[in-house]
């Protein structure tokens, strides 16, 4: 409070000073005082937040600034810590969360909370992997504290599939009377849907129902959709039934989806158009998700009329609607067919986008490729190109492909050309058949030194394949080349031969061995060559 107080006191001689001056030396002794003051204002802003935040990886560690602080005589409380922490987690940066959190545990001083130790195991996951997140769970002293950091560690497994250490777990925390919240089971009731068991949730169900664990929503749709997968529909209506008897659960559209999903699944589309009406009623214009969930179920159900009715009425609610948003819609009328209404939305979307988004004319750009309306792709191209918009993978994947169905090939030639960078980094990796496609043309068009070059790319960014080797090697043998090269490449590559390539292979070591009676090579045609092991004096590649 004295702070403030002395503060206002320099800013009102810093307004007294910026209205009524009365002499030259007075101004300049007030305006002193004002850049002091604006040099304490600087330092409030300077908090240990803008200082962490600032941090960065080369700068030191978020520890060591944490400490210079306190060591400096500031205060700092643990709900400011846990502030900073979520900024950090939601910008990636877990390293430095991560020092953040063990900082706090270590300081006396301040309190850590058991979703701190929670917080504190998942970012462990993140930085140092799994083993670490082990020891830290086993070593946490109390068993407060391993209840709270249990569900990131079995959702980690649960997220690898790893049945055995999943298993491992809940049984250790069944010993240790830690099991008591629904969510570890549903956690094992995913694990059991992903890995195809689905005749172990029931039993999750049961092991729930014994030890009083109560049945959340998300319990009863696993359940709900394991008896679909394992034993029809009536099973999962029974389900259904049940949960409408369980007073500590209200079913919404998540369930009504879930259901409606079932009877789809089995052929029945009239009970699944009925349950999904009765899901509508269930959507709150809090959010679009259930909106777009249940348009999703409709155009798997072909029912373009609830589609369309849907989307509008997700409208209501409030916020801008994401590119996220369009491009649901946009592939659920593509599965449709639609292509006339997929434009309609594209040209709405453009007209409030913020920023020109690629994925969502990717999603146009496709449907007009499988379609094979070439000359509205390229059309399309050149238009998202003019609004702003920067082609990713996906954008050179399509025009790639396109141009490969209607033999186009230097057009297609030109777009894995642009994505080369993508490729290099690894962020595209084309189609094997479009690979293959134009080595192939190289081949036909005995175009020799392309074809060289196009595998060395591939070679060079791994992702050379049997075919595009095989191409170039007839290839080779047709323009009477060396194949040395190639061969060493294949060995490289680690290329498994097949019956054709090996042929090939011997086929170029008897015309190399003609040509050069002098070649070391074995001239036994039952014994197998190694690729690396073939040389020949043809003529050389021209540079």
């Amino acid at each position: 409070m004295a702070t403030h107080r002395s503060l206002f006191k320099r800013l009102n001689l810093v307004r007294s000073a910026l209205i009524i001056p009365s002499d030259k030396a007075n101004s300049l002794r007030l305006f002193s005082q004002f850049a002091s003051t604006v040099d304490i204002v600087h330092e409030t802003v300077d908090d240990i937040t803008s200082r962490i935040l600032r941090l960065r990886s080369s700068d030191g560690n978020t520890a060591s600034i944490l400490q210079n602080w306190v060591d400096q005589g500031h205060k700092i409380k643990s709900c400011e810590l846990r502030d900073i922490s979520k900024r950090l987690i939601k910008s990636k940066r877990y390293n430095h969360a991560l020092e953040l959190l063990a900082w706090m545990d270590a300081e006396k001083s301040l309190w850590t909370s058991p979703a701190d130790c929670a917080t504190r195991l998942e970012l462990i996951i993140k930085v140092h992997g799994i083993t670490k997140a082990e020891e830290f769970f086993s070593d946490l002293p109390n068993s407060i504290l391993q209840k709270a950091a249990c569900l990131p560690l079995l959702h980690f497994y649960v997220k690898k599939k790893d049945t055995e250490k999943a298993e491992a777990l809940m049984l250790k925390l069944s010993d240790l009377g830690l099991a008591v919240s629904p969510h570890l089971f549903n956690e094992m009731m995913k694990l059991y849907m992903a890995t195809s068991q689905f005749n172990k949730v029931p039993l999750v169900i049961l092991e729930m129902k014994k030890t009083n664990i109560p049945l959340n929503v998300l319990s009863y749709n696993i359940w709900m959709s394991s008896c679909s997968e394992s034993s029809g529909v009536a099973a999962a209506e029974m389900v259904y039934k049940e949960m409408l008897r369980d007073t500590n659960v209200l079913v919404g559209w998540t369930t009504l989806a879930t259901l409606a999903n079932t009877y789809m699944k089995a052929g029945l589309v009239q009970n699944a158009l009925i349950t999904l009406r009765t899901a509508e009623k269930k959507l709150s214009t809090c959010s679009r998700v259930g909106f777009l969930f249940l348009i999703t179920l409709y155009a798997s159900l072909n029912n373009r009329e609830g589609v369309l009715r849907l989307w509008e009425a997700s409208k209501a609610v409030r916020g801008r609607i994401t590119s996220a948003n369009y491009m649901c819609i946009l592939w659920c009328l593509v599965k449709l067919g639609d292509l006339e209404e997929v434009e309609r939305i594209f040209m709405e979307w453009e007209s409030e986008c913020l920023k020109y988004d690629i994925r969502v004319s990717n999603v146009l750009l496709g449907a007009y490729m499988r379609n094979g309306l070439m000359d509205k792709v390229e059309s399309l191209h050149l238009h998202t190109l003019e609004k702003g918009g920067c082609p990713n993978y996906k954008t050179w994947e399509i025009l790639m492909e396109g141009w490969v169905k209607v033999q186009n090939m230097d057009k297609a030639i030109d777009a894995l050309k642009n994505g080369f960078p993508l490729i290099k980094h690894g962020k595209w990796k084309p189609s094997d058949s479009n690979i293959v496609a134009v080595a192939e043309y190289f081949e036909k068009q005995g175009k020799v030194e392309d074809a060289y070059k196009y595998l060395k790319f591939l070679h060079q960014s791994g992702i050379a394949n049997l075919p595009v080797y095989k191409s170039l090697l007839r290839l080779y043998r047709c323009a009477q080349r060396p194949a040395f090269d190639i061969l060493e490449k294949m060995e490289r590559d680690k290329i498994e031969l097949d019956d054709e390539t090996s042929a090939l292979i011997q086929t170029l070591r008897s015309e190399c061995t003609d040509h050069d009676q002098s070649s070391t090579l074995p001239c036994d045609q039952s014994t197998p060559v190694p690729p690396y092991a073939l040389k020949s004096k043809f003529k050389p590649i021209n540079p």
